[in-house]
Order: C-alpha cells, then sequence, then structure tokens
C-alpha cells in the first residue's frame, strides 16, 4: 500500500506536468487507454478471460469512476497537488454514508462524530481555496470524492461476487477510455511530442501499477491497516507539491489534511461491514 500511495503521488506529478500540453479530458483518455493495454497484456500472461456475469456493476464502477477521474485530474490541474489530492480522498467518508444507505442502519454516534470530523476538514481546507477565488474546483474536488465513494462500493461489491481485481481494473479503464474518448471528439485534440510523450507514459504507468498495487494490499491485508496507510499518497503528494511546485498550504490547510485523514481512517474502523451481495 506504501508503494501504491507513492505511485499515486507520481501519478499527480505527471498530471500537473501532462497540463501543459492536454487537457484533463485527454490526460484522462491516455491514463486509461495505456491501463487498458497494460492490464489486458497482464490478463493474458495470466491466462485469465475478461467475460464477467456482472456487466451492470462494472458499468456502474466504470461510470462513476470515471467521472471522478475526470474531476479529479481537473483539480489537480488548477488547485495545489496536496489539495486536490486530500478532496479525493473524502472518499472513505462518502463511502461510509452509502454503505448505511445500502445496509440501512442506523447511524451511531461515533460513526457520527467521524463523519462530522472530516467535513470540519473539509471546510478547513477548503477555506484558504475561497480565498482565493477557487470555489468550484475545491467543490468540484468533494464531487470527485463523492463518486470514488460510489465506485469503492461497487468495486466492494463486485469483489464480494468473486470478480478478480484485474477484471475490475480492465472494465474500469475500458469505461474510462471509452467515456474519454467520446467527449475528446467535441474538443480539441493537442499533438504529441517527444516531451509530452514520455509524461503520458509515466502517467500511465504509475496509475496502473498503484492500482494493481493497492488492490493487492486489501486483498492480501488488513482492511483498516491498508486503509490507513492509503492516505500516505497525501504525504507523498504534500512533498513532491512543496518541492516540485513551492506550494505551501496555511496552518488551516494542514490542519484539515489532518482531521480528514483521521476521521477517513476511523470511518473505516467503524462503518458496518457490507455482507449482501
Amino acid at each position: 500500500m506504501l508503494a501504491a500511495g507513492l505511485l499515486f503521488g507520481c501519478m499527480g506529478v505527471f498530471v500537473k506536468l501532462g497540463a501543459l500540453y492536454f487537457s484533463n479530458v485527454e490526460l484522462v483518455f491516455y491514463r486509461s487507454f495505456l491501463g487498458l493495454l497494460m492490464v489486458y497484456a497482464l490478463m493474458r500472461h495470466q491466462g485469465q478471460s475478461i467475460y464477467t456475469a456482472y456487466w451492470g456493476g462494472h458499468l456502474w464502477r466504470g461510470i462513476s469512476g470515471s467521472i471522478a477521474l475526470l474531476l479529479f485530474f481537473y483539480c489537480i490541474t488548477v488547485l495545489p497537488l496536496a489539495t486536490a489530492v486530500t478532496l479525493n480522498y473524502t472518499s472513505p467518508l462518502f463511502l461510509t454514508l452509502l454503505t448505511l444507505l445500502v445496509l440501512k442502519e442506523r447511524l451511531h454516534i461515533p460513526l457520527a462524530l467521524t463523519i462530522a470530523l472530516g467535513f470540519v476538514g473539509m471546510v478547513l481546507l477548503l477555506h484558504p481555496t475561497l480565498q482565493h477565488k477557487q470555489l468550484l474546483p475545491g467543490l468540484l474536488g468533494l464531487i470527485s470524492g463523492f463518486f470514488a465513494g460510489i465506485a469503492m462500493l461497487n468495486v466492494r461489491q463486485l469483489g464480494m461476487r468473486g470478480e478478480p481485481e484485474t477484471r475490475v481494473v480492465f472494465y474500469f479503464s475500458l469505461t474510462a477510455t471509452l467515456i474519454s474518448g467520446s467527449i475528446m471528439l467535441f474538443d480539441t485534440l493537442h499533438p504529441l511530442n517527444a516531451h509530452s510523450l514520455l509524461i503520458l507514459l509515466g502517467l500511465g504507468s504509475s496509475a496502473t501499477l498503484a492500482q494493481l498495487a493497492m488492490t493487492r494490499a486489501y486483498r492480501l491485508g488488513n482492511t483498516l491497516v491498508v486503509g490507513g496507510l492509503s492516505y500516505s499518497t497525501v504525504v507523498f503528494a504534500s512533498v513532491f507539491g512543496m518541492l516540485l511546485w513551492n506550494e505551501i498550504l496555511p496552518l488551516s490547510g494542514w490542519l484539515g489534511m489532518v482531521l480528514i485523514v483521521t476521521s477517513g481512517i476511523l470511518s473505516l474502523k467503524l462503518t458496518p461491514k457490507t455482507n449482501t451481495k
């Protein structure tokens, strides 16, 4: 999971570098298409079939994940890297709320306080953003976290049905490629050059390897420990942002990040486990 956290941080760096050459939709397309090729090659090597009996689950996971990715990449291009990543990592809080709705369970006090803690963190993190007239990107970052939470719920349900992680990643990459590719038909296409191609290769490789490492970590490790370590991406993104772009957040922003990370880890511990198919 630490390797995945580092690779997701690198993905954010490549997105920010790629924004000099491409739109966020183009970056999603290239990231998804390269990931699709890599995962398909891995499935062929392992002798896995792409056939699935759960088309609906993969479709919803693909659509929600694609929306989250499009918004997330846009936020990375206009917000400090650490801010964009942390807003996207509010997904466990939204996953908690969605899981409660699925299980139709009552919200107990410890979990309610945990969710409230996370939303206080969001306000603190967005406060400096509001001062810089970047309210819309900040809100879009939260929306990306919401759709990522829906995607996480879909992934959990597909895993319960016995779908291997490579197949889940394959159909997500396929859906994201088709959606972003369709949008690109109505937008400006930017040419490739040697430098931008290297950035795209770095983006696709880091994102796909990170996703595979993350799914393997969740399959083999303790969910709470792995979920907590997933927030290492926030740390790596903060370091990269400071070193590469001199992105220094105010104290309230750092405090907001800490509250979001803490509430996300606590929500993993306190959320009821889905046991329905």
